[in-house]
């Protein structure tokens, strides 16, 4: 099914801006379906993008500025993303040994393994969703990447 299908409008004011409802319109879809899957972990959206930019990290840490200029979403409220985390036993926090006013946050084992669990899940969906070939999803890509620039 097509974007004009889905949304049920016939016509729209040029390719561009039928390109742009369908980015956004599969942007709402994929949050939806990520947060299915996520939820079934106990995690939000952010709480994994936090702890899988702390895996890339480990064993080094992050500071919670590192953390805000990797997210994908910079409107999250990291520090708060952080606290939760904590809470749940999936990060640590010490106080920066070179900057006595920065806190280093690295992930805990336990963080570690519920990322390799949901790996499985994440690849599992990729693999139930996957509809471009390699070259496709490098177009897009590219495609993406020239649109933001």
């Amino acid at each position: 099914m097509g974007i004009a299908e889905d949304i049920k409008q016939e016509t729209f004011k040029s390719e561009y801006a039928k390109a742009i409802i369908n980015i956004i319109f599969s942007s709402a879809w994929l949050q939806q379906q990520h947060v299915q899957l996520f939820k079934s972990n106990g995690l939000t959206t952010p709480q994994y993008n936090i702890l899988r930019i702390l895996r890339g990290q480990h064993p080094n840490p992050a500071t919670v500025n590192l953390l805000i200029e990797r997210m994908l979403d910079k409107s999250s409220n990291a520090s708060r993303i952080v606290d939760k985390l904590e809470q749940k036993g999936l990060v640590k926090r010490s106080q920066c040994k070179n900057d006595r006013r920065a806190v280093d946050v690295y992930i805990s084992e336990a963080g570690l393994k519920l990322l390799k669990e949901m790996d499985v899940k994440m690849d599992e969906w990729e693999n139930a969703n996957n509809k471009l070939t390699e070259t496709e999803a490098a177009t897009l890509n590219t495609l993406l990447d020239k649109l933001r620039s």
